[in-house]
C-alpha cells in the first residue's frame, strides 16, 4: 500500500487493496489497523514524554478525533 499523505481521503481501492492484501478476511484486516492504531498511540506517548514544553510551545498531542 502506498502512504498517504495527511488529510487526503481514503479511497475505495485502498479499502481494496487491505482487503485484498489480507486474503479477504476483514476480521484479520480490521485487527492489524486495530493494532496499527495502539501501535501509533504508544509511539504518540513517548514522543509527548521526550518533547519539551518549550519546543512544542505548549502544545500537546490529542489521542482521539475531534
Amino acid at each position: 500500500m502506498r502512504e498517504q499523505p495527511i488529510g487526503e481521503a481514503v479511497e475505495d481501492d485502498e479499502r481494496a487493496e487491505m482487503i485484498a492484501y489480507h486474503r479477504g478476511d476483514t476480521h484479520v484486516a480490521i485487527d492489524t489497523l486495530l493494532e496499527d492504531i495502539r501501535h501509533l498511540r504508544r509511539q504518540l506517548a513517548l514522543a509527548e514524554g521526550a518533547m519539551s514544553r518549550g519546543m512544542s510551545r505548549g502544545w500537546r498531542p490529542d489521542y482521539d478525533r475531534d
